[in-house]
């Protein structure tokens, strides 16, 4: 199962939050949205509802969670590009080696890690045994991945299903359940015109796979590319999504997140939130900020800040979800 052991700115026309009153975006989700880089960002599922508010200080939110006995924990880092070359950044192993220490050293050992895509830029063999490798050091009982398109480049996804595909069904899906929470893996970087893209296969298997659960069980879904039209202008949503989001309604939270954008972006419509993860490697230019979404050259104290990781917790009895991201140290 993929697993093995051992804005502050405000967003442009056309991306997918708009200011207040537009799309029903509220004037206190913009604000939560223009804290949310580097912030503590705690989701609570109350009465079918999900909220959220920037946590407070050390003891709050995530770390709360991480305290307590039997939670749930889990990270998620993304878009590690191994093999890049490029003045965006020289080093993308061993930004990601940082990444993997930062993990090590959150204090509590996750109860698992995800990947969500792109772990390498040109989907060679030699790339993806370097991340394989590299993930192994990470201290937790199971890595899970899905993967981005830089990683099906030539193959459809062949060599990354190779190494990263055991136990998955179809081009590399799969769902687990684990403290309570069901967990659903998609891909959506196969068979691209211009945005993401699922596939009747897939949307099936997502409908039988959800169909028995109750619907007050809490669903994560992870993804490569954003389940929400992010910026379609640059690829950044996925065209058939809509028919899994319909299929998802019924459930009183569910929490997406996904990677390919390479930075922090949140999005809530109704039980659903959207969380676009940041880069290990390299920053990508703001939605309608520059012509394309090229890898972005800026100076090396502003790039560890535009890297980082995110974790996860999860605490059955108060049905808490705890998301924070931090800065690369």
């Amino acid at each position: 199962m993929t697993g093995y052991r051992d804005a502050q700115d405000p967003v442009p026309d056309g991306a997918a939050d708009q200011p207040a009153g537009e799309h029903g975006m509220s004037r206190r989700q913009l604000m939560r949205h223009a804290g949310w880089f580097g912030g503590a960002v705690v989701l609570t599922v109350a009465a079918g509802e999900v909220t959220s508010r920037i946590a407070g200080p050390r003891g709050t939110g995530a770390e709360a969670v991480a305290a307590t006995g039997g939670a749930l924990r889990f990270v998620q880092v993304s878009d590690s590009h191994i093999g890049f070359h490029g003045p965006a950044n020289t080093d993308v192993a061993g930004s990601f080696t940082k990444a993997i220490d930062q993990v090590n050293a959150l204090g509590f050992r996750p109860d698992f890690v995800m990947h969500s895509g792109d772990l390498t830029h040109l989907s060679t063999a030699d790339q993806f045994d370097q991340v394989r490798q590299m993930m192994t050091r990470l201290r937790t009982d199971r890595v899970f991945t899905v993967p981005g398109e830089h990683d099906s480049i030539g193959d459809a996804g062949r060599a990354y299903r190779q190494i990263f595909g055991s136990g998955t069904l179809g081009d590399g899906w799969y769902s687990f359940d684990t403290h309570g929470v069901h967990f659903v893996a998609l891909v959506n970087t196969l068979s691209l015109e211009k945005l993401g893209h699922l596939g009747t296969e897939q949307i099936d298997f997502v409908r039988k796979d959800l169909s028995g659960l109750s619907s007050d069980t809490p669903i994560v879904v992870f993804s490569h590319i954003p389940l929400f039209a992010m910026y379609p202008q640059w690829g950044w949503s996925t065209d058939d999504a809509l028919k899994v989001i319909a299929l998802l309604r019924r459930f009183s939270s569910v929490t997406c997140l996904n990677g390919h954008v390479h930075q922090l972006f949140t999005k809530t419509e109704g039980n659903i939130t959207f969380h676009s993860a940041t880069t290990t490697a390299y920053p990508l230019p703001k939605p309608g900020r520059a012509p394309a979404p090229t890898p972005q050259v800026v100076p090396a104290r502003q790039l560890k800040a535009a890297l980082g990781i995110r974790t996860v917790g999860y605490r059955q009895g108060d049905r808490e979800l705890a998301v924070k991201d931090e800065r690369l140290a």
